[in-house]
């Protein structure tokens, strides 16, 4: 008869732990094997939910075609900010630049030259306006043929259009200057992108392309993990999102380091219910609509232990729905020494 009783107190846990709690009672006997069977349930006030740990990637890639030259890391390496990662052969891009150089020289020449004309042609006109005055004075007198003023006239008119000629070749020629400092700036600006260059602090996740290998424009070569924004995605519904707020304090457990709590903040919180994956939860949970939120772990302790953060690892995600409560001990943040 005991080890029937027993048998039917154990059978009558599993179901309470299964159908959730029954209304408390007074000196419950069950209370205690409840604790000892189910120590880590969350109190009201909190929640929990599956995901894993992410981060943002950015895809280091190429800007025009060419072939390239070196890639200077390897995957798993820690890189910073403006750091070169890869180059591409350039020989054809200087060569390019040499030739906008000579231009920009020729042009200067050609100002150079357009400036002495112009010297020139201003004399000229001066001297033709002197003899046109001082004819005309001399026709206005009777001393001097109508013939010979129209000659002189007609030189004056000519040096003047020479003058504008030689001023208008000056212009192009400022304006050839202008556009090959603009192509010089250009040439630059593309050699400049030949050089692969961090965008952030990180890590290599992946080498997509060795040297030699030729790759069109826009071709990805190196994928990075942005250290500084690591997260992790979980879903819950709406009686849990509506309870959040940007900035929440938040925690998680991994699966791989379940002695550990790991402190984390709620960054987003999906303002449109939309389904859980498909490769989470059952048929009947992915059914129901849900809320996406990001946990995200703060960047002080993402330096710390960069060496030691991985994406791609599983846990679980807890979230304080009522502020008022105090985190279980159980979620207390542990770290690693």
């Amino acid at each position: 008869m005991r080890s029937r009783n027993l048998a039917l107190v154990f059978v009558f846990a599993l179901a309470a732990l299964a159908f959730g709690p029954a209304p408390a009672l007074a000196n419950d006997p069950f209370e205690a094997l409840l604790r000892k069977l189910q120590p880590n349930r969350l109190p009201e006030g909190f929640a929990s939910a599956n995901g894993r740990l992410e981060s943002e990637q950015v895809e280091i890639a190429t800007k025009i075609p060419g072939r390239i030259a070196e890639v200077l890391v390897k995957e798993g390496q820690l890189v910073e900010q403006g750091q070169v990662l890869a180059r591409m052969d350039v020989s054809e891009m200087q060569a390019q630049l040499r030739g906008a150089e000579a231009l920009e020289r020729r042009a200067h020449q050609a100002k150079a030259l357009a400036e002495a004309v112009i010297a020139q042609r201003e004399s000229e006109r001066k001297l033709a306006e002197q003899e046109m005055e001082r004819v005309e004075t001399l026709h206005g007198k009777g001393y001097a043929t109508t013939e010979s003023f129209d000659q002189r006239r007609s030189v004056l008119n000519v040096s003047q259009a020479a003058l504008n000629a030689s001023k208008a070749s000056l212009n192009d020629s400022i304006a050839a200057i202008d556009a090959s400092r603009a192509d010089i700036a250009r040439i630059q600006s593309n050699l400049d992108d030949m050089e692969l260059k961090a965008p952030r602090r990180g890590r290599i996740e992946y080498k997509l392309a060795q040297a030699g290998e030729v790759l069109g424009a826009g071709s990805r070569v190196l994928t990075l993990i942005d250290l500084t924004d690591v997260y992790m995605t979980v879903f819950v519904p709406s009686s849990v999102a509506t309870k959040l707020a940007y900035d929440d304090d938040a925690r998680l457990i991994l699966d791989a380091i379940p002695e550990y709590v790991i402190p984390a903040k709620v960054s987003f919180i999906a303002s449109e219910a939309q389904f859980t994956p498909k490769t989470v939860e059952t048929k009947e949970e992915r059914e129901k609509l849900m809320f996406r939120v990001k946990l995200t772990l703060p960047p002080d302790l993402l330096r710390k232990y960069e060496s030691q953060v991985k994406t791609g690892v599983r846990g679980v995600g807890y979230l304080r729905t009522d502020l008022v409560k105090t985190w279980p001990d159980f979620l207390a943040v542990k770290l690693p020494q």
